[in-house]
Protein backbone atom coordinates (compact mmCIF):
# COMPACT_ATOMS: atom_id res chain seq x y z
CA UNK A 1 0.00 0.00 0.00
CA UNK A 2 1.26 3.21 -1.01
CA UNK A 3 2.57 6.12 2.11
CA UNK A 4 1.73 9.76 1.45
CA UNK A 5 3.43 12.74 2.79
CA UNK A 6 1.70 15.31 4.24
CA UNK A 7 3.87 18.09 3.57
CA UNK A 8 3.70 21.66 4.47
CA UNK A 9 5.97 24.73 3.60
CA UNK A 10 4.83 27.22 5.39
CA UNK A 11 6.40 31.35 5.98
CA UNK A 12 8.06 31.77 9.35
CA UNK A 13 9.54 35.18 10.79
CA UNK A 14 8.74 38.88 9.22
CA UNK A 15 10.18 41.17 7.94
CA UNK A 16 13.36 40.96 6.45
CA UNK A 17 14.14 37.85 8.09
CA UNK A 18 10.69 36.82 6.32
CA UNK A 19 11.53 32.67 4.74
CA UNK A 20 9.77 29.26 4.14
CA UNK A 21 10.15 26.26 5.89
CA UNK A 22 9.35 22.85 5.09
CA UNK A 23 8.13 19.92 6.90
CA UNK A 24 6.19 16.45 6.38
CA UNK A 25 3.32 16.74 9.03
CA UNK A 26 2.19 13.26 9.01
CA UNK A 27 1.97 10.05 6.72
CA UNK A 28 -1.26 8.47 5.29
CA UNK A 29 -1.44 5.02 3.86
CA UNK A 30 -4.02 4.60 1.93
CA UNK A 31 -4.96 5.88 -1.63
CA UNK A 32 -4.08 9.63 -2.98
CA UNK A 33 -7.54 10.53 -1.85
CA UNK A 34 -7.89 9.49 1.58
CA UNK A 35 -4.33 11.23 1.96
CA UNK A 36 -6.30 14.64 0.38
CA UNK A 37 -9.20 14.53 2.53
CA UNK A 38 -6.88 13.94 5.88
CA UNK A 39 -4.72 16.92 4.43
CA UNK A 40 -7.42 19.20 3.54
CA UNK A 41 -8.56 18.92 6.97
CA UNK A 42 -5.74 19.88 8.54
CA UNK A 43 -5.28 22.72 6.37
CA UNK A 44 -8.80 23.80 6.95
CA UNK A 45 -7.28 24.17 10.96
CA UNK A 46 -3.91 25.07 10.74
CA UNK A 47 -2.67 27.98 12.57
CA UNK A 48 0.21 29.65 11.35
CA UNK A 49 2.88 31.68 12.97
CA UNK A 50 2.58 34.73 11.00
CA UNK A 51 0.70 37.43 10.89
CA UNK A 52 -0.11 37.88 14.37
CA UNK A 53 -4.03 39.80 13.63
CA UNK A 54 -4.94 38.17 10.87
CA UNK A 55 -7.29 40.32 8.70
CA UNK A 56 -8.19 38.20 5.40
CA UNK A 57 -7.89 34.27 5.62
CA UNK A 58 -8.23 32.08 2.08
CA UNK A 59 -8.32 28.36 1.59
CA UNK A 60 -7.00 27.58 -2.09
CA UNK A 61 -7.47 24.52 -3.63
CA UNK A 62 -4.18 23.60 -6.39
CA UNK A 63 -4.02 20.15 -7.75
CA UNK A 64 -2.44 18.10 -5.33
CA UNK A 65 -2.67 20.19 -2.55
CA UNK A 66 -3.97 23.63 -1.14
CA UNK A 67 -2.91 27.55 -0.46
CA UNK A 68 -3.58 29.18 2.37
CA UNK A 69 -2.77 32.77 1.97
CA UNK A 70 -3.68 35.07 5.63
CA UNK A 71 -3.35 38.62 5.40
CA UNK A 72 -2.22 40.49 8.00
CA UNK A 73 -2.10 44.40 8.58
CA UNK A 74 1.29 44.93 6.93
CA UNK A 75 1.78 41.67 5.05
CA UNK A 76 0.66 38.30 3.54
CA UNK A 77 1.39 35.27 4.16
CA UNK A 78 1.03 32.07 2.92
CA UNK A 79 0.78 28.37 3.45
CA UNK A 80 1.06 25.38 0.81
CA UNK A 81 -0.17 22.11 1.44
CA UNK A 82 1.21 19.06 -0.52
CA UNK A 83 0.27 15.62 -0.91
CA UNK A 84 3.58 13.59 -2.15
CA UNK A 85 4.14 9.98 -2.44
CA UNK A 86 7.21 8.52 0.21
CA UNK A 87 9.64 6.92 -2.06
CA UNK A 88 12.40 6.69 0.45
CA UNK A 89 13.13 7.26 4.18
CA UNK A 90 16.65 6.84 5.75
CA UNK A 91 14.41 6.71 9.31
CA UNK A 92 12.11 4.46 8.87
CA UNK A 93 11.76 2.00 11.03
CA UNK A 94 13.68 -1.20 9.97
CA UNK A 95 11.39 -4.15 9.67
CA UNK A 96 12.63 -7.53 9.77
CA UNK A 97 11.13 -10.60 8.24
CA UNK A 98 9.12 -13.24 10.06
CA UNK A 99 10.97 -16.73 9.82
CA UNK A 100 9.26 -19.05 7.22
CA UNK A 101 7.87 -22.26 8.87
CA UNK A 102 7.91 -25.60 7.06
CA UNK A 103 4.43 -27.40 7.27
CA UNK A 104 3.71 -29.27 10.37
CA UNK A 105 6.56 -26.92 11.99
CA UNK A 106 5.74 -25.08 15.22
CA UNK A 107 6.97 -21.32 16.53
CA UNK A 108 9.86 -21.95 18.88
CA UNK A 109 9.86 -24.52 21.49
CA UNK A 110 6.91 -26.26 22.17
CA UNK A 111 6.06 -26.79 25.55
CA UNK A 112 4.65 -29.94 25.60
CA UNK A 113 5.88 -32.37 22.32
CA UNK A 114 3.43 -31.46 19.40
CA UNK A 115 1.46 -28.64 21.12
CA UNK A 116 2.21 -25.24 19.01
CA UNK A 117 3.43 -22.22 21.30
CA UNK A 118 0.61 -19.49 21.62
CA UNK A 119 1.55 -16.10 20.85
CA UNK A 120 0.67 -12.64 20.88
CA UNK A 121 0.37 -11.03 17.34
CA UNK A 122 4.23 -9.53 18.00
CA UNK A 123 5.19 -13.14 17.92
CA UNK A 124 6.26 -12.92 22.04
CA UNK A 125 5.10 -15.99 23.79
CA UNK A 126 2.27 -15.77 26.21
CA UNK A 127 3.54 -17.76 28.52
CA UNK A 128 6.96 -17.37 29.09
CA UNK A 129 9.34 -21.00 28.21
CA UNK A 130 11.23 -20.65 31.70
CA UNK A 131 7.75 -20.22 33.61
CA UNK A 132 7.06 -22.94 35.65
CA UNK A 133 10.46 -25.14 35.30
CA UNK A 134 11.93 -26.40 38.28
CA UNK A 135 15.70 -26.54 37.56
CA UNK A 136 15.76 -22.64 37.89
CA UNK A 137 17.18 -20.82 40.90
Amino acid sequence: MTIWGLVVETTRSSGDRKHVEAYVLAHVTGSREEALVELEQRARSFSPEHPRSPRRRRLLRDGDGFLLVVDGAWQSFATRFTVAELLEDSAAPVTVPEPVEEPGETAGEPEEPGKPVERYADGVPVKPAWLGRDDLP
